[in-house]
């Protein structure tokens, strides 16, 4: 019983000291703050690191998490202005900025986040009507972060992010959007079928034209080519006959032969200048009138 005593003595001792210990020296662990209370009353705010309380004294009240959090909430009804009941769920990103006022300023500021939500949500969706609401998602979500973050900065909050992550309207709404859609899609389908169909006749008949012109063109350049062609035969075939007669009057001239002769020798020439296809004028020089007039003076003479 002796040696009993004062190992029991030493272990309450020991435990006491431990118990003293653990009260004294706190932990934070980092993005955590701790808000310690004297005799119940408010004291100071820990940071991270190791401090130390005075034991009995001092207590930890709450610590609390300084990260930015994210609040999901379920999804809740919500009547738009043309009465048609919608159901939206949001997500709320928010960060305690003062762990005094989250601690003090309100029992739960999750809850109170969540109500603040609801409330400000029922008023901002019931300013709209069910087609606004679902293509109005940014300014819906600067509405509610404005609201959220005016009511919840007496809490220590601040809010970051507002986001909406769904809105689903009744199921007869939205068989009668589909169909609405549906509609719309085939009309635009038979407008852009209409719109290709005009584009093609269009460029059909252009083509077409633009095929006449060019075969038109064509063929006034083919007869424009053919005419000249045929203008320049003429004028070489001419030329040239003109070259034999010449020949065949400086022949002549240098066989310096008698009128009568002469004539006769045009008068036989005269056929083969006839034969071309361009002769249309004959060249008859002076000479050969001459000649022929001598000839029937000499026919007259005879007869006479």
């Amino acid at each position: 019983m002796d040696i009993i005593v004062p190992v029991v003595v030493v272990a309450l001792a020991l435990l006491f000291a431990l118990i003293v210990i653990s009260r004294t020296i706190v932990i934070v662990k980092q993005a955590d703050t701790a808000i310690v209370e004297r005799l119940g009353r408010y004291q100071r705010t820990l940071t991270p690191g190791l401090s130390i309380l005075v034991p009995v004294i001092d207590r930890i009240r709450e610590r609390v998490d300084m990260r930015e959090q994210v609040a999901s909430f379920p999804p809740q009804p919500v009547i738009t202005e043309d009465n048609l009941v919608v159901s939206i769920d949001t997500v709320i990103y928010f960060q305690v900025t003062d762990p005094k006022a989250a601690t003090y300023e309100i029992s739960s500021y999750i809850l109170g986040i969540e109500q603040l939500t609801v409330t400000t949500l029922r008023n901002v969706i019931g300013s709209m009507d069910l087609e606004e609401a679902l293509t109005s998602r940014d300014q819906i979500n600067g509405q509610l972060r404005g609201v959220l973050d005016e009511a919840t900065g007496k809490w220590g909050i601040r809010v970051n992010r507002v986001e909406l992550k769904a809105i689903d309207p009744p199921a007869t709404v939205q068989e009668a959007m589909e169909k609405q859609l549906r509609a719309e899609r085939e009309r635009r389908a038979v407008i852009l079928t209409a719109e290709g169909a005009k584009q093609s006749a269009i460029l059909n008949a252009e083509g077409a034209k633009a095929s006449a012109v060019l075969s038109a063109q064509a063929d006034a350049e083919a007869a424009v080519l053919r005419a000249e062609g045929e203008a320049k035969a003429r004028v070489i075939a001419a030329d040239a006959e003109a070259a034999a007669v010449a020949r065949i009057y400086e022949g002549l001239r240098e066989a310096n032969p008698q009128p009568n002769e002469l004539a006769h020798r045009y008068l036989q020439a005269l056929p083969e200048v006839a034969q071309g296809d361009a002769n249309k004028v004959w060249v008859v020089p002076a000479e050969l009138t001459n000649a022929i007039g001598s000839i029937s003076e000499a026919m007259r003479g005879r007869s006479s």
